[in-house]
């Protein structure tokens, strides 16, 4: 695979929005050509045969089942509240009015 040059990683660089001196340019190079030699060569070792996965295990949903409860009614979720006002929570007024 051919190396990465110091252009094409200032390119990426501005595309990413990042800012790299001219040291860091010419680091950043040649540690990304052996990022991409590192992938390719795991490409070919993947067969054909095998198919891709997200993970080693299958995953279960251990999630329980949605179960229709009856919930509390108005009376029963104000019955604890300092004020109500026609069924609904009365708080004081944080924001003057314009």
């Amino acid at each position: 695979m051919p190396e990465i040059s110091r252009d094409e990683v200032a390119h990426l660089a501005d595309l990413a929005r990042i800012d790299l001196s001219e040291a860091e340019l010419s680091q950043i190079a040649p540690q990304l050509s052996v990022i991409l030699e590192s992938v390719a060569s795991i490409s070919e070792v993947a067969a054909g045969d095998i198919p891709p996965t997200s993970h080693a295990l299958p995953l279960t949903n251990v999630f329980r089942e949605d179960v229709v409860v009856p919930g509390l009614t108005a009376e029963q979720a104000l019955a604890g509240a300092p004020e109500s006002e026609q069924q609904r929570f009365s708080v004081p007024r944080i924001l003057e009015e314009d």
